[in-house]
């Protein structure tokens, strides 16, 4: 016990906030970004948007250098987990327990793949939990996953310190 207790002490501090301009561009970006996919949604009454987007925009906007925010990590892991949600909701149903497992899934696969997208995670809850069916894969996973990526290609490559991606592959 004494042991696990002196792993969780550090002395480390937590780095230094980002500057005032990058907090401003990480909430113009997070707005577009959130806004066009909820106007979307909304003019072609077809679902485009989840929650697990907003946790995007943060990678996106507020960290676009982060593997994390990568266009194959965005796509690939919004991809891996709603179809883990989906097969699993389908084949298995959605007791508690199985909601676990599917997130637990979804890590392993981005993992093994190289499409770690940390709020993806989420994707196997929102379609265990909304009985989601297999068009959820389409829309709106994949369809907002592509819409997100266009608008943070063309929002951080405006921006003159910024470049996005840091890689594709």
């Amino acid at each position: 016990m004494k042991q696990l207790i002196q792993k969780m002490k550090t002395d480390t501090k937590s780095p230094p906030r980002p500057d005032s301009i990058h907090i401003l561009l990480s909430w113009i970006g997070g707005t577009i970004g959130i806004s066009i996919i909820a106007l979307l949604s909304k003019t072609l009454d077809y679902p485009l948007i989840m929650a697990p987007f907003g946790a995007s925009c943060v990678l996106l906007f507020g960290a676009p250098e982060s593997p994390f925010s990568q266009p194959r990590n965005l796509i690939g892991g919004h991809l891996i987990s709603s179809f883990v949600g989906l097969l699993i909701l389908s084949f298995f149903g959605n007791d508690w327990y199985l909601l676990g497992i599917a997130v637990a899934t979804s890590i392993a696969l981005m993992q093994l793949t190289k499409t770690t997208h940390p709020p993806a995670g989420a994707d196997p809850i929102v379609i265990l939990m909304g009985n989601a069916d297999w068009k959820f894969l389409l829309t709106p996973a994949l369809s907002g996953s592509l819409i997100l990526l266009v608008l943070a290609l063309v929002f951080n490559n405006l921006i003159k310190n910024r470049q996005y991606p840091k890689f594709w592959r």
